[in-house]
């Protein structure tokens, strides 16, 4: 008889998270010593074989087994009955982890999501296991329930996968170093005695870049400004790319220095929706922009760039008044990450 999941663990189950920190962890930051994996830049989803039915699901609790048939057929193959998988369902397009293409499964007809699939196969990627021949392993440490898992993976093949780890510090700092360049989007940290829990029990380092943008409006007064608008040229016209996280005060006062209200001319929209600044945002009312004559602003990003805008809040770094905003281009590395 195959082996059916715990009551407490049947689907959708909330998953553990990582809160953002801003610089590399010390050893002891998380109870039995750092464990560093990538992080990767997908859908959060866990897998499930209930007695045979395999269904994957996301952190929503939004089942994902329809747009997802290539990686649940490889679950199914080779999922054991009674196991529940935490990871990642990734797409890999060219080399590089391909955000955009799992958003547009989600839209894609079933009719259609045959070819999609065929053309773009997702991958999923395991990274921890909450269940094993029917039993709930979620208060076995990490390091344990890190063992079960390898134990699982041992003969799994593509597009199953198994997450590197590492507890080496400076192999962690090379990967958080070369693996964006994959679209990796950082390191998670976990402690090898930590059990699983529902809560911000991890830690989570972003990788970020540094590049020149055109301010071309703000939210706010033009001498007090909450956030800037950033904006790079694509198509040979200044579009609108997304939007910094809150300003300082001190950096309000700073920029209302340089900035000065647009003249005529000025072709973006002085209302735009909050969800085409941020697409993951609940809030989905109009935001007022206060158009300024453009500027050039130094901001930092992590990875995620769709191709014509970036998916989270830059973070603002200084103004660069001295340079001409006719002369930012799209940085190369943004180019090379959607082709």
């Amino acid at each position: 008889m195959a082996e059916s999941l715990p009551r407490a663990l049947q689907p959708p189950v909330a998953v553990a998270l990582a809160k953002l920190v801003k610089t590399f962890p010390g050893p002891n930051a998380l109870p039995g010593g750092l464990n560093v994996e990538p992080k990767w830049d997908g859908f959060r989803t866990t897998a499930s074989n209930d007695g045979g039915t395999v269904t994957m699901w996301s952190r929503q609790g939004k089942e994902l087994t329809r747009i997802l048939p290539d990686a649940a057929a490889a679950l199914a193959e080779q999922l054991p009955p009674g196991v529940v998988l935490d990871g990642e369902a990734v797409i890999w397009n060219r080399g590089r982890l391909d955000f955009d293409a799992l958003q547009r499964r989600m839209v894609t007809s079933r009719a259609a999501l045959p070819a999609v699939a065929s053309e773009l196969p997702a991958s999923f990627v395991a990274f921890d296991v909450l269940a094993v021949a029917g039993q709930d392993t979620r208060a076995v440490p990490f390091s344990g329930r890190r063992q079960l898992l390898e134990e699982l993976a041992r003969d799994w093949a593509a597009p199953l996968h198994l997450s590197p780890i590492t507890t080496d510090v400076d192999l962690a700092k090379i990967w958080l170093r070369d693996l964006p360049a994959t679209g990796i989007e950082g390191l998670v940290f976990k402690g090898g005695a930590q059990s699983y829990e529902a809560a911000r029990i991890w830690s989570k380092l972003k990788h970020k870049d540094v590049w020149d943008v055109v301010c071309a409006a703000v939210i706010g007064p033009v001498s007090q400004p909450q956030a800037i608008i950033a904006g790079l040229p694509l198509g040979g016209e200044l579009k609108i790319v997304g939007r910094s996280t809150a300003l300082s005060t001190k950096v309000q006062r700073e920029l209302g220095r340089y900035l000065h209200a647009a003249g005529h001319g000025h072709h973006w929209p002085e209302e735009i929706s909050e969800s085409s600044l941020n697409r993951f945002s609940k809030d989905k009312g109009p935001v007022r922009l206060t158009l300024v004559e453009p500027f050039v602003v130094e901001i930092s990003a992590d990875v995620a760039w769709s191709g014509t805008s970036f998916r989270h809040p830059v973070g603002y770094r200084r103004s660069r008044p001295e340079l001409d905003p006719a002369n930012v281009g799209v940085p190369p590395e943004l180019n090379n990450r959607h082709r």
